[in-house]
């Protein structure tokens, strides 16, 4: 795993690239973009989802991840979730200044998605959500999503509460999670101009 260090001043970036014999992740993240994104993971409903939400995030984005597809989808989620995580964590540096918090209430049609989070440095996902009878999106199964989430939030140090009191269509339900996510993120990751320079947290850090 190779990280280039998060930049200094306004902007809040950096580069993190991932290789193992089963995947080949690199990922560039600004945190204070505009929601512009290059996402390519050879899962094309899992490329709207992460394009998504960058662009409900204001993140920037440029991914290119390949993996043994032809085995399984699961590798490349989940080592695409593991290094969107490092890269978070990584560009939000001491974390001086952010909201910290976020939340997000997003309806899609007939699905609402509730997004809860904290970037706590303790990871925790809570994830409830009951599909209905279809599980798949094509070839993508539902379950991903949830494995996208998990390694995203333990390498990212965040806990995360998802939501899905209801909704009919599944590709709704996901989407509506996905935005959520991100502007739950947006919101969290946030500078507060009132608040001092410093981790919020009475301890002094996260």
């Amino acid at each position: 795993m190779k990280m280039k260090k998060a930049e200094t001043g306004k902007t809040r970036k950096t580069s993190v690239n991932r290789k193992t014999g089963e995947t080949k992740v690199s990922l560039s993240l600004n945190l204070d973009g505009k929601g512009d994104y290059q996402v390519k993971t050879g899962m094309p409903f899992f490329d709207h989802m992460l394009s998504l939400m960058c662009r409900h995030g204001l993140m920037d984005m440029k991914l290119n991840a390949t993996g043994d597809l032809d085995v399984d989808y699961h590798h490349t989620v989940e080592d695409v979730g593991i290094v969107a995580g490092k890269a978070l964590k990584e560009a939000l540096g001491g974390m001086k200044g952010i909201r910290r918090y976020g939340y997000a209430s997003v309806p899609m049609d007939e699905a609402l998605a509730q997004v809860s989070l904290d970037i706590s440095g303790r990871p925790y996902l809570v994830y409830r959500v009951s599909y209905p009878k279809r599980q798949r999106i094509k070839d993508f199964e539902a379950d991903l999503v949830e494995d996208f989430l998990q390694a995203f939030v333990s390498h990212a140090g965040i806990t995360m509460h998802v939501d899905v009191p209801y909704g009919r269509n599944l590709h709704h339900m996901v989407e509506a999670v996905f935005k959520a996510v991100g502007q739950a993120l947006m919101s969290a990751v946030a500078v507060d101009p009132r608040a001092k320079k410093e981790p919020p947290s009475t301890k002094g850090k996260i």
